[in-house]
């Protein structure tokens, strides 16, 4: 078995930038843009250097807000050599959710794009920061987010207050390479050098802190499942903010030496293109990524012999969508098993296993991670085929929640076992399955969405008594958000009223996409909410009502 690495994200990419300078490592393949692993190291270490210009040091948190655009995994690296932790933001979030991540996280620099259709993420910047209108660049003073100094705009336009990304590069210019090399060397892989929000196992957002030492083993010990060498182009059509893209696959390719071809946002045709033009021999994705590439109208006009294996998870995966997959576009795919929390994996499938163990189960544990499937009740571990909660202690625990050590300690038990919330079995082979949740965690299409949350958010809508939020289930993201509403005497509403009210407040996949107005919620003889039962409950009301669950 390989050893564990205690290389940092900066020596991965020094590595390969000395002993592969000339081989392409970052590939956008619709706009023909290229990067050798000497080259993007170059502008990463230019980078940095502008990074320090503007007061970023180690420790400083850094936040990403942006689709899978060319400098995004600069901005990643840069931070990463100075010791900077990365916290990457949603692209989905809204005013709220937005305001919350960067106060939480005593966010230092906040990175931007202009944003995504239905958002405006300059606007958002603005509204959240009115001071920078009228400050200079790297001197704002924020009332309300004393802690946020830079605002940068990845790109080339100007905007009031905020630097642009050349000006950042061209910054670095007045700092030496004896100071960078300074603030390398201070860098070790148990620090933190990304920070991701979840939802978790309860409560609002939480900052999971993952070090060096988390996300680079974990990106290894995936592509050590796929066979993975230097030969291997993978295309990245997941979105780079989830543990899904910045861990299993460029934490993949930056300890496999292996070429990463982006894809900006995700679009099928440009996929299919890519792969073909390239000649991908890897592609990830989530059920619903997979199902649009093959119903595309122009899937049959590209050749895909050159694909060989890849990832599908984030959420339940039909087994006949495998076969399709593994037909149609002659990949073997793995699934992984894990949450943010765990790096995130902590069980995959092998492309050895066959295709039944590859419908049907999660995989084994990875190297060096202890897998329990442990009752809820007792503590004990379960026997094989016994039902209990899925728990690790290993090399890809997170270092906790930041500064919520409370809520750490609920999650990771006085042994060191991680608490993921999730049921699973363990079958007489060592290979797992997921059978249900402990916790009420929504997973829409691989988002996790957390009902109290939403209650929470709800709440504030003028009429409503009481409000629960429960999964529905959904043919085409696994589960839909529902919510069961329980309005104040007199007061009559719409679905629609409910869905205007969150509409540019809250992430458009976080909006009930059913919403029933009921008179009581089913309750225990103690008077407690059974949460399981909403779902039957929403499955009669749509018959009652002719909704049709999509």
């Amino acid at each position: 078995m390989v050893a564990l690495s205690k290389n940092t994200l900066g020596d991965w990419l020094e590595y390969w930038a000395s002993v592969t300078p000339d081989k392409e490592y970052i590939v956008y393949s619709d706009r023909d843009l290229r990067f050798t692993w000497k080259e993007f190291n170059t502008r990463v270490d230019n980078l940095a250097k502008g990074m320090l210009a503007i007061g970023v040091k180690r420790g400083s948190h850094v936040g990403l807000w942006a689709t899978n655009v060319p400098d995004w995994l600069t901005f990643l690296y840069a931070c990463a050599k100075i010791g900077a932790v990365c916290v990457t933001v949603n692209t989905n979030y809204k005013q709220n959710e937005l305001e919350y991540l960067c106060q939480n996280s005593d966010m230092h620099t906040l990175c931007i794009i202009d944003g995504t259709w239905d958002c405006d993420y300059v606007d958002m910047t603005y509204k959240m920061l009115p001071e920078l209108k009228t400050c200079q660049r790297g001197h704002l003073v924020s009332e309300r987010f004393p802690k946020m100094k830079n605002v940068i705009y990845i790109g080339q336009q100007k905007h009031r207050g905020m630097y642009n990304t050349a000006e950042i590069l061209l910054l670095g210019n007045s700092v030496s390479d004896e100071n960078l090399k300074k603030a390398k060397a201070e860098v070790t892989c148990d620090d933190v050098v990304n920070m991701q929000y979840t939802s978790g196992t309860t409560g609002f957002p939480k900052g999971v802190m993952l070090t060096h030492y988390n996300i680079s083993n974990d990106g290894f010990f995936t592509g050590e499942n796929m066979k993975f060498t230097a030969d291997d182009k993978l295309c990245v059509c997941v979105p780079l903010f989830h543990c899904f893209g910045v861990v299993l696959a460029t934490m993949n390719c930056l300890t496999h030496g292996c070429t990463q071809v982006m894809v900006e946002k995700f679009d099928p045709l440009v996929v299919l293109a890519s792969v073909h033009k390239e000649r991908c021999t890897a592609l990830y994705g989530v059920p619903t990524m997979f199902i649009a590439e093959l119903n595309h109208p122009m899937f049959s006009m590209f050749d895909l012999t050159c694909l060989r294996t890849g990832i599908m998870a984030g959420s339940l995966c039909p087994v006949e969508l495998m076969r399709q997959v593994s037909e149609k576009m002659h990949l073997t795919i793995t699934s992984v098993y894990g949450l943010t929390e765990t790096s995130p994996g902590m069980t995959q499938t092998n492309i050895d296993d066959s295709f039944e163990k590859r419908c049907t189960t999660v995989g084994r544990n990875y190297p060096y991670v202890d897998v329990k499937v442990i009752d809820p009740e007792t503590g004990k571990e379960c026997p094989v085929g016994v039902q209990g909660e899925m728990c690790c202690k290993g090399f890809n625990v997170m270092k906790g929640y930041y500064k919520n050590p409370e809520a750490t300690a609920e999650t990771i038990d006085a042994n060191g076992y991680l608490h993921s919330g999730d049921l699973g079995v363990k079958d007489e082979d060592g290979y797992y399955k997921i059978t249900g949740r402990i916790k009420d965690m929504i997973i829409r299409g691989g988002e996790n969405i957390y009902p109290r949350e939403i209650e929470e958010f709800l709440y504030h809508l003028d009429g409503v008594s009481d409000v629960q939020v429960a999964a529905v289930p959904s043919k085409k993201y696994g589960e839909e958000v529902g919510a069961f509403i329980i309005l104040k005497e007199g007061v009559s509403m719409l679905p629609d009223d409910v869905q205007a009210f969150c509409k540019g407040k809250i992430a458009r996949y976080k909006i009930p996409k059913y919403v029933f107005f009921v008179k009581e919620f089913p309750l225990t003889g103690s008077g407690k909410i059974q949460k399981f039962k909403l779902k039957d409950l929403a499955l009669k009301l749509c018959a009652e009502q002719n909704i049709e669950i999509i």
